[in-house]
């Protein structure tokens, strides 16, 4: 069914990019078996997990790390051999701005 349903997508959409979510390495295992994904985000990963993604992966899809990185920890994330690294510190803290656009 999955495999359907990302054909499909592919038919419908020719330049859409496919990506999925794995939070354990069986589900990068399983991503691997499937035709058309083009990217995987590796969800809450120690960097041991992210490692080891990054050599099942082997280079056939754009890895993105995410999930609990923070500014101390993004250099040994980014030594696992990741493409990608998100880091919601970066937003977490970001102050809002309270702006207002009056046209009349």
């Amino acid at each position: 069914a999955l495999q359907t349903n990302i054909r499909r997508l592919r038919a419908e959409r020719p330049g859409v990019r496919v990506q999925f979510e794995a939070a354990t390495l069986k589900q990068v295992a399983d991503f691997l078996t499937l035709e058309g994904v083009d990217m995987l985000l590796l969800d809450n990963m120690s960097t041991d997990q992210q490692r080891e993604a990054v050599k099942l992966v082997n280079g056939k899809l754009w890895l993105e790390a995410s999930g609990g990185i923070t500014l101390d920890t993004i250099k040994d994330v980014a030594a696992t051999g990741v493409n990608a690294i998100s880091v919601g510190a970066l937003t977490h803290s970001a102050r809002a701005l309270d702006l207002a656009l009056d046209l009349f």
